[in-house]
Parts: structure tokens; sequence; C-alpha cells
């Protein structure tokens, strides 16, 4: 059954919408927790009450959609409508339900109020559509529903698409038993065939196999079998009726080798592109490095031609100081033009050390900018490689597995063989003999 909520206002124009003339039949199931008996007074009330409060959107409103080979009594919605209510935290609110009948399927809409009386609060709403999609996933495996492969859960990913941090986060987190089940039965409710069952299964690292005892199993790539009915939860002849033969599908082992090498290969291709992307950002960090250099030659060039001029500027400034002609010789005779050129002299190295202190600092920020640079190459380089070796570890373990699983199964194959079961003694025919 699809759910979709939304928290809305326009009380009147949903209450009319609901009651709507183009459905071949309108049947109010319930108006609880409101004065009113109709649902445009009783969503009033709500948009009444929330005029006291900041909330415009008051009301929300959930359609129950059911599939179309669905039968469902008006107390079955009902059901439905109590557990979304528990799930979106609205326990206790005023609702009202109304069950359509358009074109010979049934669908029904629940609205609530949100403004807790006692509070004069709303109810805050949080994660609405994941909670919906969660109860309706429920809903479609209860039932025995072919579920809408939109919902279907894409945690685990396909183990030739995986990412580099996608992979780094399940060996983190390992396998959760209870999402293992739900891919399982979220699978076995998209698919109607043993072909569409193996390829969901196969979307989540899994491989169809046979089990040693004649069941079906699927194996992922560590060499674990998972029993089908098991953790779907159904009869072994329900998984036989729609898979078929197991003796048709690949042995554990074969299982086994096909997942582990699709991981494998997987890895092997996430390898090669971390060293590509290594490489790419070493040659990015060295392209951003010559142009940290041809910046700073600009930069040394223009505070050369800016000194030179400032030098020229302040030299004709200075000569401006030294009078000439007779108060010229006036100040050489009461050592005026002494004093002058001393602090010229003074000025001219004062600025001489301002020039040097520029270049100084203007050549400690390429050199500071040109170590970051080599700081992030050693770090790309490092981390690469820490990365490439995890990857190649990751992938010895996937064929020790293999290898020491492929070991055991020939082991105790030989074993069986080496000892061969005794042979049943034969029942006679003529009843139990008293002569032993």
């Amino acid at each position: 059954m699809i759910l979709v909520g939304n928290q809305r206002g326009g009380a009147t124009n949903l209450a009319l919408h609901l009651m709507k003339n183009e459905n071949e039949q309108v049947q109010i199931h319930q108006i609880r927790g409101f004065a009113s008996n109709d649902l445009e007074s009783a969503f009033r009330e709500s948009y009444a009450m929330a005029r006291a409060t900041k909330c415009k959107q008051h009301l929300f409103s959930l359609s129950l959609n059911p599939p179309h080979e669905a039968s469902l009594t008006a107390q079955d919605f009902e059901n439905t409508v109590d557990r979304a209510e528990k799930q979106l935290g609205l326990e206790g609110q005023p609702r009202a339900i109304v069950i359509h009948t358009k074109n010979g399927r049934q669908h029904a809409h629940a609205v609530w109020s949100r403004i807790d009386s006692e509070s004069m609060r709303a109810v805050q709403m949080s994660f609405s559509k994941r909670k919906m999609q969660d109860l309706s996933r429920e809903l479609y495996r209860e039932h025995g529903w072919t579920m809408p492969r939109g919902f279907v859960r894409h945690e685990e990913r396909d183990p030739r698409n995986f990412t580099l941090a996608e992979w780094q986060q399940c060996k983190r987190a390992g396998r959760d038993p209870t999402k293992t089940k739900e891919i399982f039965q979220d699978a076995w409710a998209i698919s109607d065939s043993r072909a569409a069952f193996g390829n969901a299964l196969e979307a989540h690292g899994f491989v169809l196999a046979k089990g040693d005892r004649r069941g079906h199993i699927a194996v992922d790539r560590n060499g674990e079998a998972f029993a089908i009915s098991k953790y779907v939860g159904i009869k072994a002849k329900q998984v036989r009726d729609r898979l078929g033969d197991p003796s048709k599908l690949p042995a554990k082992n074969e299982a086994h080798r096909i997942a582990s090498d699709r991981t494998i290969k997987r890895l092997a291709v996430l390898r090669e592109q971390e060293k590509l992307r290594a490489r790419q950002r070493v040659e990015q960090l060295t392209r951003q490095n010559a142009e940290n250099k041809k910046r700073q030659s600009l930069a040394q060039e223009e505070l050369k031609k800016r000194v030179a001029s400032d030098t020229d500027k302040r030299k004709r400034e200075l000569e401006a100081r030294l009078r000439k002609g007779l108060m010229g010789l006036l100040d050489r005779v009461t050592g005026k033009r002494k004093k002058t050129l001393q602090q010229n002299h003074l000025e001219n190295a004062q600025a001489e050390q301002q020039a040097k202190a520029q270049h100084e600092r203007l050549r400690a920020q390429y050199m500071s900018a040109q170590e970051a640079v080599a700081e992030r190459k050693k770090e790309e380089l490092t981390r690469a490689a820490y990365i490439r070796r995890e990857l190649a570890k990751d992938t010895r373990q996937l064929e020790e597995r293999f290898k020491e699983l492929s070991s055991e199964s020939d082991r105790s194959a030989r074993r069986r063989q080496s000892s061969p079961r005794p042979k049943r003694r034969a029942r006679n025919r003529d009843g139990p003999s008293f002569d032993r």
C-alpha cells in the first residue's frame, strides 16, 4: 500500500476536495476528536485552534492507495491509519477517515489536526516521508503484494558499482542481520521468477545457489550462505514453487567464487582509480606550484619597478632640499647643508631597508606556499599508497577466504567418499525374528 502524507493548511479546500463527486462513492468512515460531525466544520475547528499558535500548516493529510490486486475492508484501512498514527506521533489527535471508490477501486484519506489542545503547540512531523515508506514496505511484505521497485532499499550497493567510501563504510559496519533480512524480503517482494529474484539479490552482492541439502541459498563474497526460506520468512515449498529446482543453480563454492570475483574485480578498478586520482592531484599541485612561482616572479618584478620609481622620486625630493647659489653657500658655512645630507642619507637607508623587507616578505610568502604544496603532495601520495595497500590486502583476504573454504569443502567431500555410509540392514518381510 502506497502511503503519501504531507502537512498543509487550507481546511475548507481540503474538505471540499475529499467530498468531490468525481468519486463513485464517498464514505466518511470516522470523525474522531472533533466537536463537529462534518468534515468542513471539523477542519475549521483545527484552523481556529491553529490561530492561537504560529502554525500555518495545522493539518496532516495522508492518502492510502492499495495495489490493484488488494481487496481491503474499511477496518483494514482503519488499522493501517492506526499504525501510521503511531509512527507519526499523532496518537490521540483529532482525525477523520474518508474512503473513496473510484473506477471500481478503493482508496482512503486520513486527516489529523496537528494542534495539541493541552499544550497549544503543533506536533512536530519529522521524517514523515521515510516513516510512511517503511510502513508501506511492511504492509507489502505482510500481505504478500508485489512491491514497487522504488520501495527497495539501496543502502547495500551493487558490488560492481560501489565507491571507495562505500567499500570502507561496509568494512567498518559489517553486515547488519536486520538489514540483511530486509534485503531478502524486498528482493522477494519485487520478483516473480527465479531470474528476477537472482537479479535483485545480485544488486546487493549475493549469488543465488543450491545448498548442500538441496535447498535454495544465497552466498556473499565472504562465502557466507543465507537460507532463502529463513531470511525471506516463508516455507521452503513456497521458495521451490517460485524458484524451481535448485539443482540448476551453481553450487555454494561456485557461487562464492562468482561473488568473490565480482568484488575483487571492483577492488582492482578502485585501486586503479585511486592511483589515477592521486596522480591527477599531484599534477594539479605541481601546476599550482608553477603558478605560484610565476605569480611570485611577477610580484617581484612589480616590486622592483615600484621601488625604483620610489627611489627616483625620493632622490629628486632629497636633491631639492639642497639649496644652490648664495643660499647654498650660506648653508655650507652654517653647517645646515651637512645636516641635510645626513638626513637624506638616513632616509635613503630607511627606504632601502623597507624595500629589502618587502622583498623578504614576498619571498617568505612564496616559500610558505611552496612548502604547503609540497606537504599536500606528500599527504596525497601517502594516502593513495595506504588506500592501495588496504585494497590489495582486502583482495588477498577474499582470495585466501575462498581458498580456505574451497579446501574445507574438498576435505569434507573426500571424507564422505572415503567413509561411505554403512548399508542399511534389510528389513525382514516375514516380521521380526525371535532367534537373535
